[in-house]
């Protein structure tokens, strides 16, 4: 066996070894009991509403996605914010323009100043929202712009990060490349203890819940 015949074998065993390592882990995962979870209430939106405001999102509810766009619109103007935005791709074709705003679907660049996107899920116990990395749903559109935008069905809230877990292994079955948390805007508090909004990603988080899709 050459070199190349032996580190072909190599690669090829230590893929067997992760394959069964994932197995292991999946078995492990569906077989271990949860640990202590705080209780919630009947009412999920309710209290993400309660959590996420409190983590300065500013958080409204909107009858359908239909009014997304002016409520959007409102938010902005009525901060004297740009109505200029990125988005990922599966919200370019709702009515941004009759509602004053324009959009392009792509990745954001550093000078992009509103990003808006949808969400995986929304977190009730912590007013946190769940982003997936994807081709369609690009992470810099909630990280880079100033201010961010999040789209969220009310059916979309869970109650906890480990619900919100169960619910991606459900619906996609493995993790994609990454998973990314937000709760409310991003703050520091590293230059003499004093909290300041911004200092790493948007400085204002507006999250827009729908009754229905």
């Amino acid at each position: 066996m050459n070199a190349r015949e032996r580190m072909l074998a190599r690669l090829a065993a230590h893929t067997m070894n992760i394959a069964e390592t994932i197995g292991d882990m999946d078995a492990y995962i569906a077989r271990h009991n949860r640990g202590p979870i705080p209780a919630i209430g009947r009412d999920l939106v309710a209290c993400f509403r309660d959590r996420a405001a409190k983590l300065s999102s500013d958080v409204t509810t909107v009858s359908s996605l239909l009014e997304v766009p002016t409520t959007a619109a409102a938010y902005l103007r009525e901060r004297n914010l740009p109505v200029e935005a990125v988005c990922w791709p599966e919200l370019e074709t709702m009515d941004w323009r009759t509602a004053g705003i324009t959009v392009q679907a792509r990745s954001a660049i550093g000078s992009d100043l509103v990003g808006i996107t949808g969400a995986f899920c929304g977190i009730a116990e912590t007013g946190t929202l769940m982003f997936l990395s994807g081709a369609t749903t690009p992470a810099t559109v909630s990280l880079l712009p100033e201010t961010h935008i999040a789209i969220l069905p009310a059916s979309r809230v869970v109650s906890s990060m480990e619900d919100a877990w169960v619910l991606l292994r459900k619906e996609f079955g493995k993790l994609p490349r990454a998973v990314n948390f937000v709760s409310g805007p991003s703050r520091t508090a590293d230059i003499e203890q004093t909290v300041t909004l911004g200092a790493h990603g948007p400085y204002r988080v507006f999250i827009i819940l729908t009754l229905s899709e």
